[in-house]
């Protein structure tokens, strides 16, 4: 399980939430203070960010997953096929145009984080372009993969600095967000439906962190169905609501709910199958583990497209 793209994942649930003002900082009680239109250029600089974060994560593990193999191969080892990256064009990324002045106080640094976080995924990008070049090639002959050590370390070194950035963005732009969306969320005609599913993808996350912490070591039946029977209780309850929405234009959005409460029962499914096949040998299958991701991220798009 890919612990940084669960990380992105886990924080994209701030696309929609509703927190309580007690503990909120004074950066949150500022974007209260100011108005929608403030308040929408937050969300939307979370929203867009998320998303490419979410994006370029995968995209950067696959290219330091290359190099490692580009590696291996440069040395004489036997790789039968290099992992597969495909050219990413991250269009959120492309979106966000400045960092919104109701960050206030943590404006600059944010926007210092952000500078760190395309540069490095500007660079790495044009690494990995240089070790595809060399492998295809097979300079490695030449200098005994001495080239491919050395673009390696550098692809390392600048993915941790590109997900260090995005982490630091991730926790500054937190408590404005949740600030923003109340604002946002205050007489959403919505807003019932909208939180419950937040915490079906907060109970969602929770699963997903027993899981990972399963997958690493050993498999415990015991807190598995505990976790199951909790997702299994809000899953049900948020199928159970009555979608009453009367305005029209929210009318499509019934089927979209309708959609994330399938997708999260399906999810449940890929939980028992994980939990049958894990008890026998006390360890997490590969591909149990793979499903419940691609289930996870089936689940996270259905709720994205509902409080879009």
């Amino acid at each position: 399980m890919k612990k940084v793209m669960m990380f992105a994942l886990a924080l994209s649930l701030s696309a929609a939430s509703v927190s309580c003002k007690k503990g909120m900082d004074k950066i949150g009680n500022a974007v209260l203070k100011a108005g929608e239109n403030e308040s929408q250029a937050i969300i939307d600089f979370n929203n867009d960010f998320l998303d490419s974060y979410k994006s370029s994560s995968r995209h950067i593990e696959n290219i330091v997953k290359y190099a490692e193999s580009a590696v291996k191969k440069s040395h004489g080892e036997t790789v039968y096929s290099m992992p597969m990256v495909i050219n990413s064009m991250d269009y959120s990324l492309s979106k966000i145009k400045d960092v919104p002045s109701g960050f206030e106080k943590d404006k600059t640094v944010i926007e210092a984080d952000f500078n760190t976080y395309k540069a490095k995924r500007e660079s790495i990008e044009k690494k990995y372009e240089e070790l595809k070049s060399y492998i295809t090639s097979e300079d490695y002959k030449d200098d005994k993969g001495a080239k491919a050590e050395a673009l390696q370390k550098d692809i390392e070194a600048e993915a941790q600095a590109f997900f260090t950035a995005g982490e630091n963005i991730l926790t500054k732009i937190k408590p404005a967000t949740d600030a923003a969306e109340e604002v946002i969320l205050k007489d959403h005609p919505m807003k019932e439906f909208i939180v419950s599913s937040k915490s079906l993808m907060s109970s969602m996350d929770s699963v997903m962190d027993l899981l990972d912490k399963q997958y690493a070591g050993n498999f415990n039946e015991a807190e598995a169905q505990k976790k199951y029977d909790e997702f299994e209780e809000i899953v049900s309850i948020n199928s159970s609501k009555v979608f009453n929405v009367k305005e029209q234009q929210y009318a499509y959005k019934k089927t979209e709910l309708e959609t994330l409460n399938k997708k999260a029962s399906d999810f449940l499914d890929k939980y028992r199958k994980l939990i049958r096949d894990s008890k026998s040998t006390g360890k997490i299958p590969d591909s149990n583990i793979q499903e419940m991701d691609s289930a996870y991220e089936s689940v996270l798009n259905s709720y994205n497209s509902f409080v879009k």
